[in-house]
Formats: structure tokens, sequence, C-alpha cells
């Protein structure tokens, strides 16, 4: 069968990708921007190319027959009239997004799924449960939204019994499965342009953990969302003694840490005592607190609770903290201006950037960084873009022993490309 991918390159898209040229499909596809992550699909022997024309798309299915296209749900919202949808649709290509064929081949290879799903910590606590099972030697098929030292984004193993999944809830993707575990790491509403209510975002969840055969889950978030401690629900205290046993910097990677060994534990009947070891050895992922160069850290923190957790982490290490923040879509920013205030407390200085503009409501004016910093209260904070004035910037900071944590939540020519290109050797 020749799937081919339209939106390869996003972290939800670019991993399935990879799982089903593992799993023996022929694979190809498309994005509308290059990035570091399509070079390394391309190394992986999927043929991809930048731009979503008929023509290119006619060229693949010509050298052979397309017989599924999975699109990114960005690929729509972008562009309601994207050729490659309506060549599918001229040629009668079976479409779908990705949770069908993912479900496809959970079925198809006899895969129970363990999925991650949550508004903050979802990619460290996938990559933290894949971690634990790949040091326990228990073969395992996975989705994580970021590069890991110790193995891609995506990968099938064929004689794995479980399917670790970072199951986003953008989009309601989420509801497409039925999970043999879930675990919910923090819910806080988000993705305001699908879910026009705080409730209507923490019913989408209600909903996850109704469809899931079992559930872990922390109270503080348990309460929040009205759900009860029951057979198929396992509500962990927010503290306790095996917090205490991981010695991860930072608290979310501590807690997101516990979640994954209690799952984990559930799967393997393995010590918890042994998993928090485990755990500790964790080399951490891709854009979370990722050391760039010395002095210098790029994060994936774009909502106000993910920077007010980035910095918590950042004062573990330094006294002296410098934060970069590239703000996350404009849309966003209509909903979570108003909440930024005190999320840069203790930073000594913070570089305001304009905003990743990705998915937009051309509706919306685009809030200026001037116009978005006026909502922080007692912080240091100057505007800036991406250039080589900031660039000099950032490197004296270095210099003079600061810790400089860039903030960003984009993809390609997003202020992380930006940052290593600048400084990774």
């Amino acid at each position: 069968m020749h799937i081919y991918f339209s939106g390869i390159g996003g972290a939800g898209i670019g991993p399935l990708a990879l799982i089903a040229h593992q799993a023996g499909f022929k694979v190809s596809g498309s994005d509308s921007q290059n990035s570091q992550y399509i070079d390394s699909l391309r190394k992986q022997g999927i043929r991809l190319h930048i731009g979503q024309t008929e023509a290119q798309i006619a060229k693949e299915h010509e050298m052979q027959p397309i017989d599924w296209i999975v699109f990114s749900s960005a690929v729509v919202i972008d562009n309601p009239n994207n050729e490659e949808m309506a060549f599918a649709k001229k040629h009668k290509i079976k479409i779908s997004k990705r949770d069908e064929l993912l479900n496809s081949i959970l079925e198809q290879k006899d895969l129970k799924l363990v999925a991650i799903a949550g508004t903050h910590g979802k990619t460290t606590t996938t990559a933290l449960a894949v971690w634990l099972l790949k040091e326990l030697d228990i073969p395992v098929s996975y989705s994580v939204g970021a590069k890991t030292i110790f193995g891609p984004m995506g990968q099938y193993n064929p004689v794995s019994k479980y399917f670790v999944y970072e199951c986003d809830e953008f989009d309601r993707n989420f509801l497409s499965f039925e999970p043999e575990i879930s675990i919910i790491t923090v819910v806080d509403w988000d993705h305001h342009d699908i879910y026009k209510t705080r409730e209507e975002y923490k019913k989408a969840f209600r909903d996850f953990i109704d469809q899931s055969h079992k559930t872990f889950i922390f109270k503080k978030d348990a309460d929040y969302l009205g759900i009860k401690q029951s057979k198929s629900v396992t509500v962990l205290p927010d503290n306790g003694e095996l917090l205490e046993q991981i010695k991860l910097v930072g608290i979310h990677n501590r807690q997101n840490a516990k979640i994954a060994i209690s799952a984990v534990a559930d799967i393997t009947k393995k010590p918890l005592s042994e998993l928090a070891k485990i755990a500790c050895k964790y080399p951490g992922s891709s854009r979370r607190f990722e050391k760039i160069a010395n002095g210098i850290y790029s994060d994936y923190a774009h909502t106000p609770e993910e920077i007010k957790a980035t910095m918590q982490m950042a004062r573990e290490l330094s006294d002296n903290i410098v934060a970069v923040y590239e703000p996350l879509t404009n849309r966003r920013q209509h909903y979570m201006r108003e909440q930024y205030q005190e999320v840069f407390k203790g930073a000594k200085k913070v570089y305001w950037l304009p905003s990743y503009l990705a998915r937009e409501d051309p509706n919306l004016p685009v809030l200026t960084p001037e116009e978005l910093i006026k909502y922080l209260k007692d912080t240091d904070v100057k505007t800036s873009i991406k250039s080589p004035g900031l660039a000099r910037i950032i490197e004296k900071h270095a210099k003079d022993g600061d810790l400089v944590i860039c903030m960003a939540g984009g993809g390609g020519g997003s202020l992380d490309e930006w940052l290593r290109e600048q400084f990774s050797k």
C-alpha cells in the first residue's frame, strides 16, 4: 500500500510516516516548508517534496498509485482549497487524518495503545515512558513529538506488544482512540479555536478517560475535571515519596516521570523504586530545556503555565536567568495575553519577539510585541527580532555567566531553528 502524508513535517504526522515506513508500507509525502525534521525523514529513505501542488502529487501518483492520503489538520486549516486534497477526491483516493491510519496499524499489528494526553508535558512523559521500557529491554513501538538521543521520533518494533503514543487533543484527535492505558499529564484550557469554552475542553478529557480501559491522573487534574478514583481510574497524589526519589531537574519533569513510572509499573510489574532509578538517568529530548551551547538552552514552552514551569526549572540551575520568548500563534495571544503577568518572575532580562504565525484567523488583528508586553508585571522586558544583533546579545549574556533560556513553540523558521543555526556546532 502506498500512503502519502500531506504535512509530513508535523510533529504528529512525521513520526507516523516513519512508523508506516518501518511497518512495510510505501511512504511518500509533502510539506509547505523545509525543516531540520524534513531532512531527517529524507535520511530515513522517505521520498518527499516541499510544496503542495497538484502537479507534484500527480507525479508521485504516476510513479506508484497512491492508495491513502493522510493529512495534517494544519493542511486544510491553512488552505481549505488545498490542491492535494482536491487531487485525492478527483482520483477517488482514500483521505483521512492520522488517527484512522494509526488505529488501522494498531489493529493490523495487534498492539495495545498507551496514550499520553494533557495540555502540558505530553512529549516528555511519552519519551520517559519509552525510555523506561527500552531500558528494561521491553520491545516497544511509539510516536513522540520530539527527537531523543535514544531513538527516532517514531519507531515500529515488529515484536512489540505496546504502542506508546503522544495523544494530542488538538482537533479532538485523542477522541479517536480507546487506549488500553491512558496517562493524563496536566490539564489547562488550550486550543481555544477548537474548544470554545473551558468546560468544553474539560468535557473532551472526561470523554477520553471514559474511552480508556485504565487511566493514570494526578489528584489536582482529577479534581479539575471532576474525576474520582475508580477501578479504571488511578488518582495519584501530587507529591509523595516516589516524587522525592526522582532526581530530575524541574518540578514538572519530576511529576512527568512519576506518572510515567506509575503506568510502566502497571505494565511491567516492576517495583516503583527500580523504575525511579532508571528515570533519574533519563537523557532528555529535543526542545525540552535542551542545551544548544554553553549557557544557552531551547525549550518548547509557549503557554503561561509552561513558561512558569520552565522558569522554575531554570531557577534550580541558576540565579541569573535571561529569557528570549517567541509566542506561538497570534490567535493564542488573544486568549492568553492577560495571563502573562508574572510568568517570567526571576528573569534578569526578557527579550520578546514577534509571534510565530501559523493557522491564523484572518479576522484577528496581529498583536505586536509592544501590545503584549504591557501585560507583564515587574519584568525587565525589551522587544527584539531574530537578527545578528540578538545573537550577539545572547552570546554576551552566556559569556557573562547568565543562563539564557529561549522559549518557542513554532516549527520551520522559528526561534528554535534560528538558535541552532547561530550557535550549534
